[in-house]
């Protein structure tokens, strides 16, 4: 359905609905293009609603077929019916039952929202608005209803039918070939949360005892022939439930747990009700098929999914402006789980990185929107990284600023208080004020204003008084047509080190706000003094990044050096050589620009040998640390008048100095230990380390260099390792690059998620042949343009990682994103809505190519017939 014009809707007009549907029975009748759904809605009025009010239900795109109240037909008088639309004018004043009848078609369902069939198996996406493209309701998260679903279909058509809560009835239905199956959430839920699958599906079982001595029947349904690929997936499950009964206290609730894992899925899974849909690409892991993100990213998401069954299920939010109460609540706890499992300062490292890559460009854009919006067009435009990473952010420092029992005391709080109930950030909060006996009003900003603070850092030392004075200053610029933001409640871990590279102690002021190794800014400008301090001292400042912020502080290459050599703090310790790498790169960009020589600072090409060298570091941090700030990290930081060719260039010669300099040691550390694949962090964090090493070298491209990565290639035992000396060939142009290519299609074509992979190595190819190869590519039959993985895999990859050719100085690079936007939208407005937003920091482009992304920009608006969805971003791009 198009819109011509999306009509904002705004937190402050919120109202309760004016009536209830306390129990919902659907029975579902599955058919490829024509299915038919009857909703027996239980309905009540609000207690503040009067007799008569008319009840309007919302639809989207329905065949409606037949209304019954209480088991009568309808007057056809007393109802209007549109596609998007059911009203009864002057509803029963009692209790009573609306019965709806409607038709949908699965397979002509290219949006992949509500019902539809992805290779044959039908399936369900209900958030945020998809179960209105079902039946008709009141589709928002505050109507909880009891849902029991009744689900038929042919039996050699979808043998297996699966609904939300447990199995209650299932049988053949005599005379014909249909069978049918009843399922019963007992569990009041809203409409976003309903799902149910039918199809042809290989199933893994296991079972799971909770705490209380539960037995939990557990599944994991596949397409046949995978279920050798879900060992890793059903173990991470198992690991999720035992950690969030250890740590939150937190079981689960109904006698059955299932996973269905598709292939066409325009998100990357979904936490219904005991029946989470998956994107398979986060189910699926094998050794010759995931690489060792691939593993840490199914063992976060399944945890993730399962997380949402008490923050997001049990406890809903009270409309869409709250997404981040479940959202960004779930992610922060993912983050600790898989803080738990693996090494968790490379954990914090990693989703530093991911903040400021995604997160930290979207508030300084035009699509900037605080963690919970006042008002949106588009609800499905605002599952974006500033409600869900910064929201986790939020939560992180909630619990920096209480102190961990204080933070579980809130927690336990919240579930004891709201269980059963669809509530807000406000009554969130006050659970943490209430256990920690402190005001978190101010603190409440964080949910409220957007933008990324920046904190001004002046540092003083007084010898004769054995004194340091830390003054800081806190800023967010307000966004257009705002007044200025108010300061924020920012909890700075820190410490000082000395010159034997220990902590030293921390002795402050009694008047200043220091709490331990945290400094808590809460004014705009704040002066923390401490003293004792018997030397002048290393400052080692924002440690585990202790606040979503940007540092604005002109501490000395040398201090610099020190702690990227000594800081007790392992995210310190990498962020000093990120500073210092970013400073470089953005002086050697500067120096490209001018045409000048690239000549990289030999101390900072030295420090990087000492990590390359230092075997009592962490091979997954040495890792993390020989990755350079992205071009897109820097673009970030200089955050006007960019041009990625130069930043491009600067990046390879700092690469390039550092695999010359050290290419012994590099050597040594590409060596891989030869012993059998293991997922565990610990294997996973040599691989890291070894295929880091063995990049430098690439950019080098030492004698013998092209030969060595094509027996990696050749001779790799995982995934992991064979895809990363195909990128390193195919990046640097190498000999060999092409042959390992078609190895690689000839090996894989006929298993998706690895030609996902395939597909992404060329499209972010930084070389100028790269952009006939992406357009080519689009003609390759296995491009699929109806399947958002394989869109992702090429077009936004190409879109936001491959920065030279996206932004290319001829604009071909827009136009073709523009092209593909354009083209999408028509079939699925969510993924081309999210492909566009690759655009949104085009302003901060040098003058020539933000004038060709703006031109692309405008052709797209002048589309009339765009998706709700790609109007909003737009617009939004080109306000």
């Amino acid at each position: 359905m198009r819109s011509e014009t999306a009509v904002a809707i705004r937190l402050e007009d919120y109202a309760p609905a004016p009536y209830r549907i306390s129990k919902l029975f659907l029975d579902v009748k599955l058919a490829p293009q024509a299915t038919v759904v009857t909703a027996e809605l239980h309905i009540e009025r609000g207690n503040a609603t009067k007799a008569g009010t008319p009840l309007e239900l919302d639809g989207d795109g329905l065949e409606l077929e037949g209304v019954q109240i209480d088991g009568f037909p309808a007057d056809p008088a007393a109802i209007t019916a549109t596609p998007d639309k059911l009203v009864l004018h002057s509803p029963p004043a009692d209790p009573f039952v609306l019965t709806i009848r409607t038709r949908v078609n699965p397979e002509a369902n290219t949006q992949l929202m509500g019902l539809y069939r992805s290779s044959g198996t039908y399936c369900t996406q209900c958030e945020a608005e998809g179960f209105r493209r079902i039946t008709y309701f009141l589709d928002r998260p505050d109507i909880l209803s009891v849902y029991t679903t009744r689900i038929e279909a042919r039996k050699s058509d979808a043998p297996i039918l699966l609904g939300n809560g447990n199995p209650s009835e299932a049988g053949d239905i005599p005379g014909t070939d249909r069978h049918y199956a009843i399922w019963h959430d007992p569990f009041p839920k809203p409409s976003y949360l309903f799902a149910l699958v039918g199809g042809d599906l290989a199933a893994v079982r296991d079972t799971f005892t909770t705490s209380s001595g539960r037995s939990v029947d557990l599944a994991i349904y596949v397409e046949h022939g995978r279920e050798n690929w879900c060992d890793w997936a059903m173990d991470s499950l198992k690991r999720s439930m035992r950690w969030d009964e250890e740590t939150f206290g937190l079981e689960y609730d109904l006698d059955v747990f299932n996973i269905v894992a598709v292939s066409d899925f325009n998100m990357g899974a979904m936490e219904n009700k005991g029946l989470n849909i998956f994107n398979d690409k986060y189910v699926l892991a094998d050794p010759q098929t995931a690489t060792d993100q691939d593993y840490a990213n199914v063992e976060a998401v399944i945890a993730h999914e399962y997380f949402h069954n008490w923050t997001g299920n049990r406890i809903t939010c009270r409309d869409w402006f709250q997404l981040c109460l479940k959202e960004g609540l779930t992610v922060f706890r993912d983050q600790e789980f898989s803080s738990d499992m693996r090494s968790r300062p490379v954990k914090r490292i990693s989703d530093v990185r991911l903040l400021k890559a995604h997160q930290f460009p979207e508030d300084a854009g035009p699509l900037a929107h605080p963690v919970r919006p006042r008002t949106y067009r588009e609800i499905n435009n605002f599952y974006t990284a500033t409600v869900y990473e910064k929201g986790a952010e939020v939560v992180r420092m909630l619990k920096t600023l209480l102190g961990p029992d204080s933070f579980r005391a809130g927690m336990d709080l919240y579930f004891q208080r709201h269980d059963g109930e669809a509530t807000t950030i406000e009554a969130f909060l006050a659970c943490f004020a209430e256990a920690a006996g402190t005001d978190l009003d101010q603190f409440a900003l964080w949910y409220e204003q957007a933008g990324t603070p920046l904190i001004k850092v002046d540092c003083t030392y007084s010898e004769e008084n054995q004194e340091l004075r830390l003054t800081l200053s806190q800023s967010i610029p307000p966004l257009p047509g705002q007044d200025e933001t108010d300061p924020n409640v920012i909890p700075v871990r820190f410490g000082l080190l000395g010159e034997d590279g220990k902590d030293m102690d921390l002795v402050p002021t009694p008047a200043s706000d220091v709490s331990g190794d945290m400094m808590v800014l809460k004014q705009r400008t704040q002066t923390f003094t401490l003293q004792n301090v018997q030397a002048r001292p290393v400052l080692s400042l924002l440690r585990r990044f202790s606040a979503p912020v940007r540092l604005d502080f002109d501490q000395s290459k040398q201090d610099l050096l020190f702690l990227a050599q000594r800081d007790s703090d392992p995210f310190n310790r990498w962020q000093a050589t990120q500073t210092l790498a970013t400073r470089e790169l953005i002086r050697l960009a500067g120096d490209a620009r001018q045409d000048k020589a690239l000549l990289p600072d030999v101390k900072l090409v030295d420090a990087f040998g000492e990590t390359i060298s230092d075997t009592t570091l962490d091979p997954a941090f040495r890792a993390q640390t020989l990755d350079l700030p992205s071009e897109a990290d820097i673009a970030r930081d200089l955050g006007k008048d960019v041009d990625p060719d130069a930043i491009h260039a600067a990046r390879q010669a700092l690469r390039k100095a550092i695999g010359l300099q050290h290419h012994s040691a590099l050597i040594g550390a590409a060596q891989l230990d030869g012993e059998a694949f293991s997922p565990d962090a610990a294997a996973a964090g040599q691989r890291a380390f070894a295929n880091r090493a063995l990049s430098l070298l690439a950019v080098a491209d030492e004698p013998g260099t092209a030969e060595l990565l094509k027996t990696r290639f050749d001779m790799a035992t995982n995934m992991t390792d064979r895809i990363s000396a195909l990128l390193m060939l195919v990046h640097n142009g190498l000999h060999g690059s092409e042959a390992a290519l078609a190895a690689f299609l000839n090996r894989f074509q006929d298993t998706s998620l690895a030609m996902d992979k395939w597909f992404m190595v060329q499209a972010t190819a930084p070389k100028e042949d790269a952009f006939d190869r992406i357009t080519a590519l689009t003609a390759h039959p296995l491009f699929d343009k109806t399947n958002p993985n394989r869109l992702r895999s090429l077009v936004q990859s190409f879109a936001t990682g491959n920065p030279t050719q996206f932004s290319h100085a001829s604009g071909r690079g827009f136009d073709f994103v523009a092209d593909m936007v354009l083209e999408i939208d028509n079939r699925n407005p969510q993924v081309a809505s999210r492909l566009l937003t690759s655009f949104r920091s085009w302003r901060a482009l040098e003058e020539n190519r933000a004038a060709l992304a703006k031109q692309a920009l405008l052709r797209i608006s002048a589309e009339d017939d765009l998706s709700r969805d790609t109007r909003d971003i737009v617009d939004r791009c080109l306000q």
